[in-house]
């Protein structure tokens, strides 16, 4: 097509937007969306906040506690030597635990039939006696074993020691709570275990991945979100379990306090600071489970759970929009 200037021009490309006849119409603003009101959670809510107030009014208020003397004791060298190896105590039990409950959960699982035996009479052992009676077992182990030694299996010994001189109450609390988380130990991680599906071991090996590296590289890590929150729990326990090595005059945080109301006669506010200590570490512990649970969530959700923070800045954020709906709502009511 050649234009009066003697120019020729371009046919509109078939691509080109068309322009709108008039101006662009507005959406519509669409209604907002309000949640349905649910009275009977509120007034539950309150009745328990009611309850929690007067709770928390009768503990405050109640002289027999003697906050001035908890407060007084909360902080003094001896509480905090006890509390230290508490935390100490705790740490190697664990530690060792399940160094020695790892273990005897894989023999659990061979397929070897000694094996598999001796790790089940281990775990029945140690799951059916109570760990008062297994504590006192081992620090009156002296009475069985005078002595202890290393040597030629049914032959002459090499080297010897007094049981007495071996076994202090520390290392007898040591030995018997070791032995007893073992026990459970081993049967968390063989559960957690045993929650993989067998479709990943045999992924593994069709790609030539021998045996430990499959259990370390694959079974492992994918276990370790069914272990992990039976191992919180565990080590929780085991940070209250440990008040009980007091009757071993073991100088834990109980025994700590225990020595000083029996001179003091101040037993009510001398059990709170044990108690407060044990609800500060314990809620601590909490937390890092809290966040190792989630690492080991990554891959197995699409989101990953939300932290204590996050949820209450959500929290608050939900209810500063139903306020301003509750607002909105009323003045157009008007």
């Amino acid at each position: 097509m050649v234009t009066p200037t003697g120019t020729a021009s371009l046919p509109p490309s078939p691509s080109a937007p068309k322009a709108a006849p008039g101006p662009a119409a507005a959406p519509e603003a669409l209604p907002e969306i309000v949640p349905r009101r649910r009275p009977g959670r509120l007034v539950a809510g309150a009745l328990g906040l009611l309850v929690l107030a007067m709770v928390v009014n009768s503990v405050l208020r109640n002289d027999a506690f003697q906050w001035d003397v908890v407060g007084r004791y909360l902080t003094t060298p001896a509480v905090l030597d006890g509390l230290v190896l508490t935390l100490w105590l705790t740490a190697v039990v664990m530690v060792l635990g399940f160094l020695l409950g790892v273990p005897l959960a894989v023999m659990r699982l061979s397929s070897n039939p000694v094996l598999s035996t001796l790790s089940w009479g281990f775990v029945w052992i140690f799951r059916s006696t109570p760990l008062l009676v297994q504590l006192l077992f081992w620090f009156n182990i002296g009475a069985l074993y005078p002595r202890i030694g290393l040597g030629v299996p049914f032959g002459p010994q090499l080297v010897s020691v007094d049981t007495v001189n071996l076994l202090g109450p520390t290392l007898t609390a040591v030995v018997g709570l070791t032995l007893h988380e073992a026990a459970y130990a081993a049967e968390v991680v063989r559960g957690g275990i045993l929650s993989v599906e067998d479709g990943q071991t045999e992924a593994a090996r069709a790609l030539g991945l021998g045996r430990w590296r499959t259990l370390r590289r694959i079974v492992v890590p994918q276990a370790m979100r069914s272990i992990v929150p039976t191992a919180g729990n565990m080590l929780i326990g085991t940070l209250k379990g440990t008040s009980i090595v007091s009757v071993l005059a073991v100088h834990d945080l109980l025994f700590s306090v225990q020595l000083v109301y029996h001179q003091t006669y101040q037993v009510i506010p001398l059990l709170m600071v044990a108690t407060l200590w044990y609800v500060a570490v314990t809620s601590v512990l909490s937390v890092g489970q809290f966040y190792v649970e989630r690492h080991y969530a990554r891959g197995s959700a699409r989101a990953l759970p939300r932290t204590p923070v996050r949820r209450l800045a959500d929290g608050l954020g939900r209810l500063a929009r139903r306020s301003r709906a509750a607002v909105r709502s009323s003045g157009g009511a008007r």
